[in-house]
């Protein structure tokens, strides 16, 4: 009975450890019968077509502060708006690299980018300001990026480890949403408006 405990417990300091089960035979046939499916495999965890939504929504997220982005770094103006203005086209161009991954993660997964600029707006989750002066413009930028915050972190948690991929690529634009918004909080309290 000792040996039998013995060989069944987990080492000591680990979690209960999973055998590997996986039946190779059908993992190639299935492999070499869905082919067309590309990444998207039997284990997919989740929802493939609301997956792809929430990803296009994401998309036109960042395709709208982009042009956001754009608009504010051309149109800043006064004193304190040379290196704002620049600050706004770094964040454009940066947002404009988060769109390209996102519209590249929904090709693997066998869908298609939505980057039709008709209801782009309706379908992004940030609204696009045009503002009329640099405090403003900084404001409405702030907002975005605390959307996006909070959406990024929320979908991270909806992908999960039903689709890790999908999960690390919205983790590391989080990443650079909090960044953005740091810059942005620094920027209104060391400029006098």
């Amino acid at each position: 009975m000792a040996q039998e405990n013995q060989a069944t417990a987990a080492p000591a300091g680990s979690s209960s450890r999973q055998p590997f089960l996986a039946d190779m035979k059908a993992i190639r046939d299935r492999a070499r019968q869905h082919m067309g499916d590309g990444a998207v495999t039997s284990g997919y965890g989740k929802d493939l077509p609301q997956a792809l939504e929430i990803l296009n929504a994401a998309l036109a997220t960042e395709l709208v502060c982009v042009l956001r982005y754009k608009r504010h770094s051309f149109m800043a103006a006064g004193i304190f708006a040379e290196p704002i203005a620049k600050e706004f086209a770094a964040h454009a161009d940066e947002e404009q690299a988060h769109a390209d991954l996102l519209a590249k993660r929904i090709v693997q997964l066998g869908g298609a980018p939505d980057f039709s600029p008709e209801g782009l707006a309706s379908r992004a989750h940030a609204d696009y300001v045009e503002c009329d002066n640099l405090k403003e413009m900084i404001e409405e930028n702030l907002v975005a990026e605390r959307i996006a915050i909070d959406t990024y972190r929320e979908m991270a948690r909806w992908f999960g480890n039903d689709d890790p991929t999908t999960k690390r690529l919205l983790e590391g634009i989080l990443s650079q949403e909090e960044e953005h918004a740091d810059e942005l909080a620094d920027l209104l309290q060391k400029n006098q408006f």
